[in-house]
C-alpha cells in the first residue's frame, strides 16, 4: 500500500507496501507556484487540480486514486455490516423547509405510493469505478428533466420492492436484474411533492456490455467517476426553484455539469457517507 502525501510546496514522501495510492492535497493560498504535473505520473493524473481561487483559501481533498473496479468491489461489501446513517445523512442535502415537512410527514398517514431505485457502480473502459445516473426526459410532472437513479414505482406484480428497482433499471438503462449484485438496502425516504416512498439499493454491474436507455423516459446516461463523487468540493448550495417553493437555498452535488438534489441528492449523501467509511 502506497501514501503519498503532495503539498504545495512540491515535497512529497511514500511509504510504499502495496498498490493503493492515498493522496492528500492541501492548498494555501495561491497555486502559481504548484504544478501538478511535477507529480508521479500516476498520482497527477488522477487529480483534479483546484481552481485559483481570490483570496486565500484552505481545503483539504483526500483520493484513493487507483482504486479500481475490482478493489471497489471488494472493499464496499463491508457495508453490510455498517448501520445506516438514515436521516442523518438525508438531511445534510435537504434544505430546510423540506427537512420541517418531513419531520411533520412522520406524525400522519400519507399512504404513500411505492418505489425502488438502484445506485448502480460499474467498471470504465480504464477499469476506473463510476455511478449510473439518468436524466429524465422533460414531461408534465413534478420530477420532470431531473437527475435521478435508475428505478421507478412498484407494479401489483413485483413481489417486492427490490424486484421493482430490478426491473425499472433494466427497463431504462438496459441491464438485467440477473446482472446486478446487491449489495444492501439503503435507508427508505419520503417525498411529500409526489408522495413517494422509495428504497434504494446499492448494486454492483460488471458491464459485460453497454447501457441502452430507454428513448421514452431517459434524455441522457450520466456517468459519474467515483473520484468525482467522493469529492466534497463537489457539493454545494445553490438557488433554486422547485415545486415546493421559489429561490430557496438548497444543497447540491455537482456531477458533470449537473446539478443533483433533492430526493437523489439525499440518497447519495447516505451512500457517501457509508463509503467514507470502507474506502
Amino acid at each position: 500500500m502506497a501514501f503519498s502525501s503532495v503539498s504545495t510546496n512540491g515535497s512529497s514522501s511514500a511509504i510504499s507496501d502495496d498498490e493503493l495510492v492515498i493522496v492528500s492535497v492541501r492548498t494555501v493560498s495561491s497555486l502559481t507556484a504548484f504544478s501538478f504535473s511535477d507529480l508521479e505520473p500516476d498520482v497527477g493524473a488522477c487529480l483534479h487540480a483546484p481552481k485559483k481561487n481570490s483570496g486565500n483559501i484552505a481545503r483539504q481533498v483526500n483520493f484513493r486514486c487507483d482504486m479500481n473496479y475490482s478493489d471497489f468491489a471488494l472493499q464496499v461489501a463491508k457495508i453490510k455490516k455498517l448501520p445506516l446513517p438514515g436521516t442523518s445523512s438525508h438531511y445534510k442535502m435537504a434544505p430546510q423547509i423540506r427537512i420541517q415537512e418531513l419531520k411533520a410527514m412522520k406524525k400522519k398517514n400519507t399512504n404513500p405510493k411505492k418505489a425502488g431505485v438502484v445506485a448502480l457502480f460499474y467498471p470504465d473502459k480504464e477499469q476506473m469505478t463510476n455511478l449510473l445516473l439518468i436524466l429524465r426526459h422533460t414531461y408534465p410532472g413534478i420530477h420532470s428533466n431531473q437527475i435521478g437513479l435508475p428505478g421507478g414505482k412498484a407494479e401489483k406484480n413485483d413481489n417486492n420492492l427490490l424486484d421493482t428497482a430490478l426491473r425499472e433499471t433494466h427497463e431504462e438503462v438496459g441491464v438485467r436484474p440477473g446482472d446486478i449484485k446487491i449489495i444492501r438496502s439503503l435507508s427508505e425516504i419520503y417525498i411529500p411533492p409526489s408522495n413517494f416512498e422509495v428504497r434504494p439499493y446499492l448494486g454492483l454491474f460488471d458491464k459485460k456490455y453497454p447501457f441502452v436507455k430507454q428513448e421514452d423516459e431517459v434524455e441522457e446516461l450520466v456517468e459519474v467517476p467515483l473520484i468525482d463523487f467522493m469529492d466534497d468540493s463537489k457539493m454545494s448550495t445553490q438557488i433554486l426553484s422547485t415545486s415546493y417553493a421559489d429561490n430557496i437555498e438548497v444543497p447540491a452535488f455537482k456531477l458533470m455539469g449537473y446539478t443533483v438534489w433533492g430526493a437523489t441528492a439525499m440518497m447519495l449523501s447516505e451512500i457517501k457517507e457509508l463509503f467514507k467509511q470502507v474506502l
